[in-house]
């Protein structure tokens, strides 16, 4: 049986349901499926942070030494690396090494400090105008250190960030204790960058769910995408599981499977999933007054109304979203290194989600070079929820004919073509 709808938006996380809330808004048809529950995916556990203060790509000079030097101290490692030899990995890895550049800095920050301004502006608007409670905090990114060669780090981003008219303050040790109580004593200084912001993202990603169906907006969750029907350099059905169905307009949203779905579209998409993972308990005795970043442990923390999450570590890795007891143990220690708790947690969840990493490090956003009615929104990485509402914008300004508000040459669908 085949239904059609105005447009199908494939991936019911913060990037298609993003889409979906601006095409709502502007009057389009949707009907958002998704291989598994719609707003519990990749986005729904993670640390919350919206910050558009994270304009330098992954893929930058010095980063591949200090993922060795990381895979050298298992321990308290925030990374991880499988060792695989699928050609699209290696060519994936090649890819990213090669991205390692100051040249790809350069060009890729214009584009992620655009995205990242425009989805934060996006995100404090869509919030006030809906009246969503998901524990939003306009209290800027905290950033610890406890030594004094990771606080100089912090001191040459802070830099970068100015250069680039973002705001960051660097705080002694006297100042990063007035503003952050909870730290331990030996953290010897912080940046604050107080642009950002924070919120529960998976009660968010609920509300933003239940207002797109109110909307009118149909939602089925696990309904897998099994095959494309193509005629005229179109998508004419997708083939689901149960049904066939006929859109106007394809919006190609699902994070870490977008590869594995576009193989039958014959486009190639160079993603790879980067499993991270979180933890969340009951508020302790001391709770942290803000959202923060452990600078050395590169492990976030983030204050969620009456829960507080730990999230950490960045696996390349399989399609695989199984919680690991050990290296949630490890971010569990990394936090109490730096923050007050005397007290054992009150764990309520554990978690596991996969980010959609692109070579470069810049989002893949824009409409395909071999469909007419397709557009692919894929690759944030791990700034996925932090760059939802953007991205919701300006794929609803492609969907809808109209010039977007940025310019996505940077983040083209056809690699050749990104500048």
């Amino acid at each position: 049986m085949s239904q059609k709808t105005d447009v199908l938006v494939i991936g019911g996380g913060a990037i298609g349901l993003s889409v979906a809330y601006y095409l709502t808004k502007s009057g389009r048809g949707v009907t958002v499926i998704d291989s598994q529950a719609i707003a519990a995916g990749s986005s729904s556990g993670n640390a919350g942070h919206i910050v558009p203060s994270h304009i330098v790509p992954l893929a930058a000079p010095g980063i591949i030494g200090t993922a060795l030097g990381w895979l050298l101290d298992p321990q308290h490692s925030p990374f991880g690396l499988r060792l695989s030899l699928d050609p699209a990995y290696l060519s994936w890895l090649f890819g990213f090494a090669a991205a390692c550049s100051e040249s790809n800095v350069n060009g890729a920050i214009p584009a992620l400090k655009a995205l990242g301004l425009y989805s934060a502006e996006s995100f404090s608007r869509l919030i006030a105008d809906e009246g969503f409670d998901c524990a939003y905090r306009e209290t800027g990114l905290l950033f610890l250190y406890k030594t004094e060669a990771a606080l100089a780090g912090g001191r040459h981003e802070a830099e970068l960030l100015h250069q680039h008219g973002l705001p960051a303050e660097v705080l002694d040790q006297a100042a990063v204790h007035a503003r952050e109580p909870a730290a331990r004593p030996d953290v010897i200084g912080g940046v604050h960058f107080t642009g950002d912001a924070s919120l529960d993202p998976a009660r968010f990603l609920r509300l933003l769910a239940d207002f797109v169906s109110a909307r009118g907006a149909v939602l089925r969750e696990h309904t897998p995408v099994i095959g494309f029907d193509l005629a005229g350099g179109r998508i004419a059905r997708v083939l689901t599981a149960t049904d066939e169905i006929e859109p106007q307009q394809v919006v190609l949203a699902t994070g870490a499977w977008s590869p594995q779905v576009a193989r039958g579209l014959g486009l190639r998409l160079p993603v790879q999933p980067a499993r991270g993972y979180s933890l969340t308990a009951l508020a302790p005795s001391v709770m942290p007054r803000q959202a923060l970043l452990l600078g050395e442990r590169r492990v976030a923390v983030t204050p969620m109304g009456e829960r507080l999450r730990f999230t950490g570590r960045l696996e390349l890795s399989a399609l695989d979203t199984t919680p690991s007891p050990k290296h949630i143990a490890g971010i569990e220690r990394a936090v109490r290194e730096y923050i007050a708790l005397e007290e054992p947690l009150s764990v309520q969840e554990t978690w596991a989600g996969l980010r959609p990493t692109t070579p470069d490090g810049v989002p893949i956003i824009g409409i395909s070079p071999r469909h007419a009615n397709l557009i692919v929104a894929t690759g944030h990485a791990m700034l996925g929820l932090s760059l939802g509402p953007g991205t919701g914008r300006v794929v609803a300004d492609l969907v809808n004919g109209r010039k977007p508000a940025l310019n996505l040459s940077r983040m083209s669908v056809d690699w050749s073509a990104r500048r």
